[in-house]
């Protein structure tokens, strides 16, 4: 199975905890390393084929749309942008952009992190499971402020625990999933659907989940802590992600 050309991604995130640099803009747009972190996400994704992205929009979502029309030709990319009327979680924006989403599965990501991206390999791992979902995992030294995933013997996913204060290494969801297009369609229009909270979990618990572990860093700005680590980290990590040498940023091309 060749690798997804088209991905969804998961961007009206209000970064509540990041008062005072994404006041203005919606969490994917905060400016990490000389760029919009979202822009780090799509370079990625270029450099493994994708070729059409299509951005889910909610907080600041006029924001979120004005910028993909700006950037997308500069980016090599076709993207459009879905905006939800009312915060309608993540599964619910899924469901009210599936008529604008390519593909099936459906390659799916959170907007705000980023880890590596093996997405042949992912593809390859959903047909030989037969699953109806399947997500890319990542062993974290601290998963404290993560839930952790409990997978069986084959790679399915059995549970998704709660988030442990005392930390320590543990397995994590990487934000990154390939979903069967009849799932997205089954969801219910109109209102508001967590794909974490709510598909997922129930997914697990009929053993439609699998996992792909992954090595290497799982990186996101949900926390002023994590998003002062992605201003140093970032570069090597999205080079490490696109498997090339991402180019620097001009100075006509910073800021969102």
């Amino acid at each position: 199975m060749t690798a997804p050309r088209a991905a969804a991604i998961l961007a009206g995130g209000k970064g509540t905890r990041l008062a005072g640099v994404v006041d203005d803009r919606p969490k994917p747009l905060a400016e990490v390393a000389g760029r919009p972190f979202l822009e780090w996400l799509l370079l990625a994704l270029r450099a493994r084929g994708v070729r059409r992205a299509h951005l889910l929009g909610g907080h600041q979502g006029a924001r979120l749309a004005a910028w993909a029309e700006e950037v997308g030709e500069r980016l090599g990319l076709a993207l459009s942008v879905t905006v939800e009327p009312r915060p309608l979680g993540t599964g619910g924006a899924l469901r009210l952009a599936l008529d604008a989403l390519a593909g099936d599965p459906l390659l799916v990501l959170n907007g705000d992190s980023l880890c590596p991206l093996p997405l042949a390999a992912l593809a390859e791992r959903h047909r030989a499971a037969g699953a109806t979902a399947t997500l890319l995992a990542v062993r974290v030294p601290d998963a404290g402020r993560f839930g952790t995933l409990a997978l069986d013997a084959g790679g399915r996913v059995r549970e998704f625990r709660e988030k442990d204060p005392a930390g320590g290494p543990g397995l994590v969801s990487g934000g990154v999933y390939l979903l069967a297009r009849r799932l997205v369609e089954e969801i219910p229009a109109g209102r508001a659907v967590s794909l974490e909270r709510e598909i997922l979990p129930g997914l697990a618990a009929r053993g439609e989940l699998v996992a792909l572990p992954v090595a290497g860093r799982l990186l996101d700005i949900g926390t002023p802590d994590s998003f002062r680590e992605a201003e140093t980290l970032l570069p090597e990590l999205a080079a490490e992600a696109a498997g090339v040498q991402v180019p620097p940023v001009r100075a006509d091309q910073a800021g969102g």
